[in-house]
């Protein structure tokens, strides 16, 4: 049997871990016996989160490390680079598993976002130099490690469908889409100077997602989370569970559903976005009068086809 990326005593690296998705990640790697390196730019959620951790598992020799920090301070980054060797001796300076995660939504204060360019600074440094950011520094430390590693970037359907309304965070998960695709490959192929057959990478698309940018904020349990979210959202928990099983079958694109969207209609809606471009439609030709009726009609019929396959 294949070892597995989530094992005993392997350290995993997560960004925006004191809640949503990155803790659910970090529970999971707990319950499997790894260290973890924890990073987030809430400190009180942050040490929340260590105590909740912590008390999941008792595995011997592992240990839990919490970095307070803005992910778009690159010397946060080198910080935290140089302190892994010393704070986890067994991994002697690598990493199994990188997980970045972090991200915001912000709000323009203008009538139109154009207009403001505080908007796009913090939307771009967390949600894109956040993931750059980690990959300067620590993608040599994965590519160091002696076993099956993973590189797992949190993209977002919106930055693929690309939806009217936000142009910053769609533009910013865009880019990370762009960059998990140069990054696999060139990990992937022979000649690459970046060349890590050993290091897999995986775009993680969470659906609808009872987080911290949904009223979900800190470590939260299951059973409240589940009492507060609303219908149709999925858990973190669930994404993490779906997102690991996917990942262990070595898939890239990491499509999660949730209760209303599931994975065929999600397929649907990214061939009709990729169609605008090939076919010569309007652009965001899905939400456009002249457009939109047939757009749901086709994306209906092929999610409906897809099922039956």
């Amino acid at each position: 049997m294949a070892k597995s990326l989530f094992r005993p005593g392997a350290l995993a690296l997560i960004s925006g871990s004191a809640s949503g998705v990155g803790y659910a990640f970090a529970a999971h790697c707990r319950r499997q016996g790894m260290n973890l390196a924890l990073l987030d730019i809430n400190k009180d959620t942050l040490t929340q989160a260590k105590s909740t951790l912590e008390s999941i598992s008792s595995a011997e020799n592992t240990k839990v490390q919490t970095y307070a920090l803005d992910v778009s301070d690159h010397n946060a980054w080198l910080a935290v680079r140089d302190s892994l060797t010393e704070t986890f001796p067994s991994n002697e300076g690598t990493i199994d598993v990188l997980l970045l995660n972090a991200g915001t939504s912000v709000k323009s204060t203008t009538a139109q976002p154009w207009e403001d360019i505080n908007y796009f600074t913090k939307t771009l440094n967390t949600n894109l130099f956040g993931v750059i950011n980690g990959l300067s520094t620590l993608l040599p430390l994965v590519q160091k490690s002696r076993g099956p590693s993973a590189i797992i970037l949190t993209g977002s359907k919106q930055g693929i469908t690309n939806p009217p309304g936000n142009p910053a965070y769609n533009a910013s998960k865009s880019a990370v889409k762009t960059l998990a695709e140069q990054l696999a490959y060139s990990l992937r192929t022979s000649g690459n100077a970046s060349f890590a057959p050993h290091v897999s990478v995986h775009l993680l698309v969470p659906g609808w997602t009872f987080t911290g940018l949904s009223g979900n904020a800190g470590p939260v349990s299951d059973d409240v989370a589940r009492e507060k979210k609303p219908k149709g959202a999925w858990l973190a928990s669930q994404v993490v569970e779906f997102g690991v099983q996917k990942i262990e079958e070595g898939k890239f694109y990491v499509l999660v559903p949730d209760e209303d969207v599931d994975e065929q209609l999600d397929q649907a809606r990214v061939t009709w976005a990729a169609g605008d471009v090939s076919e010569g439609r309007a652009a965001l030709s899905r939400w456009e009068d002249g457009w939109k009726d047939r757009a749901a009609e086709w994306i209906g019929g092929e999610a409906e086809r897809r099922r039956k396959l």
